[in-house]
C-alpha cells in the first residue's frame, strides 16, 4: 500500500512537470504563430503586381506621352521613360531600398542593406520574401521620375534629364517614401495616411514637373504653334495599359491576397470610372464636344485621386472621390495652366499633382474604419484630415525646394535645355540621332 504523503508528493510533481511542459509548449506555439511565414498566395500577387506597376512605365507611360507629344519628339519621351526604368532600377539595387526602408532617421534610412545585402531568398517582410518587397517598391521608384517628363517634353536635354533623374530619386522621393512608409518615419508615425502614393509618388511628381516647366521655361513657339497630339491611338493604349496596371499599384499595395487587395481593386475600378466620365461631361457642356484625349486624361486623374485611398474607402467613397477629382483635374489640366501661364506640355502637375492633392485631402475624409481600421472626417474624426492637409504640405514643401535647387545647380553645370535650333528640329534627331520617319 503506497504511503498517502509519497502518492501526495509523486501527484503533485507530476502535475508542476505537465504544468511545465504546457507551458513550454505554449511559448513554443507563441513564437511559431508570431514569427513570418511565407504566404504562397501573397507573394504569388506581389509577383503579378510588381510586373503590372513596371507595365505602367514601359509600355504604359510611354505610349501615353509618346502620343501626345509632336512627331518630331515621340521617340525622345518614349526613351526617358525607358532610360529611367533602367537607371532607377540600379539605383534602387545599390543604394535607394536601403535608403528608403531600413532603420535610419525619421527621414531616411540607412545603409545596412546598400547592394541589397543580406536579403536571402528566405529572408521574409510580412508574408512575402523581402526581395520581392524591394521590387515592387523599385516599380514606384521608376514610375514615378518618369511622370516628371510629361511637365518638361520636347525641351530638356537627354544628359540633364538623367542627372535630374538620379539625384531627384535620392534627395526628394527616397526622404519621402521613407518619412510616409517606413516604420520610423516621421510622417508614418503621425498618422498620415497613403495607401499607394498620393504623396510618395503623385503628389511628389507633380510638384516637380510644375517647378521643372517653370524653371525650365516655355517651349519655342508656345502659344502660337500647333502643339496638338501627333498619335492619340499611342496615348488610348497607353492610357489602357496605365488603368490595368493601376491595379497591381493599388491592389498590390495590400501585400496580401485577401479582402483589402480586392476591396482597392474595386475602389479604383470605380475611381478611375467615376473621374473618366465627370471629366468628359464637363469637357462636354464647355467645349461643345468629348474628346478623346480628355477621356483618357480624366481616367488617370481618377487613378491619382484614389491612390492614396484605395484601402481605406468604401466602394461609395470611391465613387465621390473620382466624380469630385474628374472635375477638378479638367480644370487644373486646362483653366488653371492657362491663367497662370506654365507650360505643363503634357499636364503633369494638372493631373498627378492637382488629383494627388485631391485624392490625399478626401482619404481623410471619406475613410471608413470598416474598411481597414481608421476613421475619416465623415465618421467623426476631423483629427485625420488635419493629419493630411499636415502631410500634403510637408510634400509640397519639401519637394518644390528641393526640387528648385537641383535644377538650378544642373542648369549651372551642364545647362537643362536644348538650344532653339535644337528644340525646332526636335529631340529625336538632335538628342538621339533617330526619327520615326
Amino acid at each position: 500500500m503506497n504511503h498517502p504523503k509519497k502518492s501526495f508528493l509523486a501527484g503533485a510533481a507530476a502535475s508542476a512537470a505537465g504544468l511545465l511542459y504546457s507551458s513550454v509548449a505554449m511559448a513554443d506555439d507563441a513564437a511559431e504563430a508570431a514569427a513570418p511565414t511565407l504566404n504562397s498566395g501573397d507573394t504569388a500577387w506581389l509577383l503579378v503586381s510588381s510586373a503590372f506597376v513596371l507595365m505602367m512605365t514601359i509600355p504604359g507611360l510611354a505610349l501615353f506621352y509618346g502620343g501626345m507629344v509632336r512627331k518630331k519628339n515621340v521617340l525622345s519621351i518614349m526613351m526617358q521613360s525607358f532610360a529611367i526604368t533602367a537607371v532607377v532600377t540600379v539605383l534602387w539595387m545599390v543604394v535607394g531600398y536601403s535608403l528608403a526602408f531600413t532603420e535610419g532617421t525619421p527621414v531616411i534610412g540607412g545603409l545596412s542593406k546598400a547592394m541589397l545585402t543580406g536579403i536571402l531568398p528566405t529572408t521574409l517582410s510580412g508574408t512575402i520574401p523581402e526581395i520581392l518587397f524591394a521590387m515592387f517598391q523599385m516599380t514606384f521608384a521608376i514610375i514615378t521620375p518618369a511622370l516628371i517628363t510629361g511637365a518638361f517634353a520636347d525641351r530638356m536635354k537627354f544628359s540633364a534629364m538623367l542627372w535630374f533623374t538620379v539625384l531627384w530619386v535620392l534627395i526628394v522621393y527616397i526622404p519621402i517614401c521613407h518619412s510616409v512608409w517606413a516604420t520610423g518615419g516621421f510622417l508614418f508615425d503621425a498618422g498620415v495616411l497613403d495607401f499607394a502614393g498620393g504623396t510618395v509618388v503623385h503628389i511628389n511628381a507633380g510638384i516637380a514637373g510644375l517647378v521643372a516647366c517653370i524653371v525650365i521655361g516655355k517651349r519655342q513657339g508656345y502659344g502660337v504653334d500647333n502643339m496638338a497630339p501627333h498619335n492619340l491611338t499611342l496615348s488610348v493604349i497607353g492610357a489602357a495599359l496605365l488603368w490595368v496596371g493601376w491595379f497591381g499599384f493599388n491592389a498590390g499595395s495590400a501585400l496580401t491576397a485577401g479582402g483589402l487587395a480586392a476591396t482597392a481593386m474595386m475602389t479604383t475600378q470605380v475611381a478611375t470610372a467615376a473621374a473618366a466620365v465627370a471629366w468628359m461631361l464637363v469637357e462636354w457642356g464647355v467645349r461643345g464636344k468629348p474628346s478623346v484625349l480628355g477621356i483618357i486624361s480624366g481616367a488617370v486623374g481618377g487613378l491619382v485621386a484614389i491612390t492614396p485611398a484605395a484601402g481605406f474607402v468604401t466602394p461609395t467613397g470611391a465613387l465621390l472621390i473620382g466624380l469630385i477629382s474628374g472635375v477638378v483635374c479638367f480644370w487644373g489640366a486646362t483653366w488653371l495652366k492657362h491663367a497662370l501661364g506654365y507650360d505643363d506640355s503634357l499636364d503633369a502637375f494638372g493631373v498627378h499633382g492637382v488629383g494627388g492633392i485631391v485624392g490625399a485631402l478626401l482619404t481623410g475624409v471619406f475613410a471608413a474604419e470598416s474598411i481597414n481600421g481608421k476613421a475619416g472626417l465623415l465618421e467623426g474624426n476631423a483629427a485625420q484630415f488635419g493629419l493630411q492637409v499636415y502631410g500634403v504640405g510637408v510634400t509640397i514643401v519639401w519637394c518644390a525646394i528641393a526640387t528648385f535647387v537641383i535644377l538650378k545647380v544642373l542648369d549651372m553645370v551642364i545647362g537643362l535645355r536644348v538650344s532653339p535650333e535644337e528644340e525646332r528640329e526636335g529631340l529625336d534627331l538632335t538628342q538621339h540621332g533617330e526619327s520615326v520617319h
